[in-house]
């Protein structure tokens, strides 16, 4: 059994001078099966260029991050739905969602996005990769009405509370659980054991958000297994069996990650 990095970006926008290597180590720790997400059109030939070096490998998804959505998203959407109908290696939609963080200039256009792209795979009936910071309210809202009728994903980097990953596992959709939950004093350790190890996946959100004991470093789909230690701890299971049971949970919403 492989592991499933379930979000990286592992292309040279962010890797331009380590890439082979960062891949190499990823491989020799049997994380074997890496979902790369987009977050602009910009990105989409890098991404693409990774993904037929290592077709069986490296998984793409198509999508504008919500912090990219700008005065010109109508554009950018224009450009990056059209790699839906050109490339059949797309597995999903994302990252997409709502991110109101650092700048609430562009709300309401992260809303008509973040809709149109869940239509985008509600009507491919593809899975999303959601990425959502200090928007919950915002984004289950518009996302309600389409996981009500059976569309499929995970919550990226889960940052909510309880309610929050309530709400989801309800529906159906998996938290991605990441590095933060090796940190200190981290709220996510009481969520994941609330929730339960069948509702989550296991991601890294490289080159962001390291592990514990690389906590400020370059992040690598390597440290995956330093994530599912710590999920096994949470459990008191095995690691083969964290390595197992989120691995199949990965392949059960990017079902096409099983082609290969």
């Amino acid at each position: 059994m492989f592991f499933v990095d379930t979000h990286a970006h592992l292309y040279k926008e962010y890797y331009p001078e380590n890439f082979d290597d960062v891949l190499r180590r990823s491989l020799e720790a049997e994380v074997t099966k890496i979902i790369l997400p987009c977050v602009n059109a910009n990105s989409m030939p890098d991404i693409l260029e990774a993904v037929e070096k290592h077709p069986k490998h490296l998984f793409p998804l198509v999508g504008l991050h919500p912090s990219d959505v700008k005065a010109d998203y109508e554009e950018e959407l224009t450009q990056l739905e059209k790699y839906l109908s050109l490339n059949d290696s797309l597995i999903g939609v994302g990252e997409i969602g709502i991110d109101l963080y650092h700048d609430k200039t562009f709300i309401k256009e992260q809303e008509i996005a973040f809709q149109r792209q869940l239509t985008w795979a509600a009507e491919r009936n593809l899975p999303v990769s959601i990425h959502i910071r200090d928007g919950y309210e915002e984004a289950f809202r518009i996302l309600k009405p389409f996981v009500q009728n059976g569309l499929n994903g995970v919550l990226h980097c889960f940052s909510g509370g309880i309610q929050e990953a309530r709400w989801a596992v309800n529906y159906g959709l998996k938290l991605g659980i990441g590095g933060v939950v090796t940190f200190k004093k981290n709220k996510l350790e009481n969520i994941v054991k609330e929730i339960g190890i069948e509702h989550i996946v296991l991601e890294t959100d490289a080159p962001f958000l390291a592990p514990d004991p690389y906590r400020g470093k370059q992040n690598e789909s390597s440290y995956i297994p330093l994530i599912a230690n710590k999920i096994a701890s949470i459990f008191d299971i095995p690691l083969a069996e964290v390595r197992r049971i989120t691995s199949e949970n990965a392949c059960s919403v990017f079902t096409k990650i099983n082609r290969n």
